[in-house]
């Protein structure tokens, strides 16, 4: 725990994973750190019927393949299943159940603190996603309402909400998703704060990956870029959405102005009593442990180059969605940002 280590993986998860690949593969000395009991990253904490929304081909991390799957897209447990396994077959250095707490630097030494003790590098990768950062945002009341509360990050399956009269708020994708599996046990509304919009049948992540690319390599080149129209940040018409869309159930009531004890008023007025809110409002950045070294906006985004950290000599950030890199939250996206960001730590560690 004493000895300088080249470089340091806050995160096991994807992206911490692949950045682990790059490195191994340069025999650079690191570590990575990662505070779930055991392999799986955020995939552990998602809710039961999550899957990915590409097939098994286009989903994979660097060096190896993920399994075909039996399903379009592959389920939650066999993305964690490949994970663990991945992490296995290129015996990559973690460390579990280790939270890091805060991260200073000396004399071009990272002191990285953490539950189980002190650690130190030459080089800091954050990657440590979004997750642990759930976003809900302060709607008038909220805190007066005496029914149940949960924001999508702790939603686990539909079980204890039936015969509730349940609220899910979010246009996105987990919004869309997780009414579609409510509304088989009980009654749902969906609040939107704008009309959802869906993608074609046919366009999966794989699609949206390579719009991303496309959309990164134009804008590198100074050129216009047209993505057919279609808006990144729209549902994807995974089959349970596409079998809630047959039952009728993807309707918007619209947005809500404030809340109360027994449920919410919308934004025409009206009251609406609800046992239950589910809020699907998005994620922020999991990088508060960098408060000691780096500013943070309000959302924990990190003044950066792509994945170069800019106010602090020996900070990377992987995998945390566009500010880091075009698709770089995703499993297909992460490669590329991992290999570059690798490439640029290289280059830094030879010239110390």
């Amino acid at each position: 725990m004493n000895k300088i280590l080249d470089v340091i993986v806050v995160g096991g998860g994807q992206s911490g994973l692949a950045c682990g690949y790059y490195l191994r593969r340069h025999k650079v000395n690191f570590l990575l750190l990662d505070k779930e009991e055991k392999c799986g990253g955020a995939w552990l904490h998602a809710w039961d019927s999550l899957t990915l929304f590409s097939p098994a081909e286009h989903s994979s991390l660097p060096g190896w393949l993920m399994p075909k799957s039996k399903n379009l897209f592959p389920l939650k447990q066999e993305v964690i299943d490949y994970l663990c396994q991945y992490e296995k077959r290129y015996d990559l250095p973690i460390e579990r159940s280790v939270t890091v707490e805060s991260v200073l630097l000396e004399n071009k030494i990272f002191k990285i603190q953490t539950n189980k003790g002190m650690y130190f590098s030459k080089v800091i990768i954050a990657a440590t996603g979004t997750w642990s950062n759930p976003f809900i945002p302060k709607i008038a009341g909220i805190d007066t309402f005496k029914g149940i509360q949960i924001h999508s990050a702790q939603y686990k399956n539909s079980e204890s909400f039936k015969n509730l009269k349940v609220l899910v708020v979010g246009e996105g994708n987990s919004g869309a998703q997780i009414v579609a599996e409510v509304s088989k046990v009980t009654n749902v509304k969906w609040s939107t704060s704008k009309p959802p919009q869906y993608l074609p049948d046919e366009v999966d992540g794989f699609y949206l990956f390579n719009v991303a690319t496309a959309k990164y390599n134009a804008e590198k080149e100074g050129k216009p870029f047209n993505a057919a129209n279609y808006d990144l940040g729209t549902i994807v018409m995974v089959p349970p959405v596409k079998e809630a869309r047959s039952r009728g159930v993807l309707l918007s009531s619209g947005g809500i102005k404030s809340i109360y004890k027994e449920g919410v008023i919308w934004n025409d007025g009206t009251k609406e009593d609800f046992d239950a809110i589910i809020w699907c409002t998005g994620f922020g950045y999991a990088t508060s442990f960098l408060k000691n070294s780096v500013s943070t906006d309000d959302r924990g985004i990190v003044k950066a180059e792509q994945s170069k950290a800019t106010e602090v000599d020996g900070l990377w950030l992987a995998g945390y969605g566009s500010w880091t890199g075009y698709a770089s939250a995703t499993l297909i996206g992460t490669n590329r940002n991992a290999k570059q960001t690798c490439s640029e730590i290289l280059a830094y560690l030879h010239n110390q």
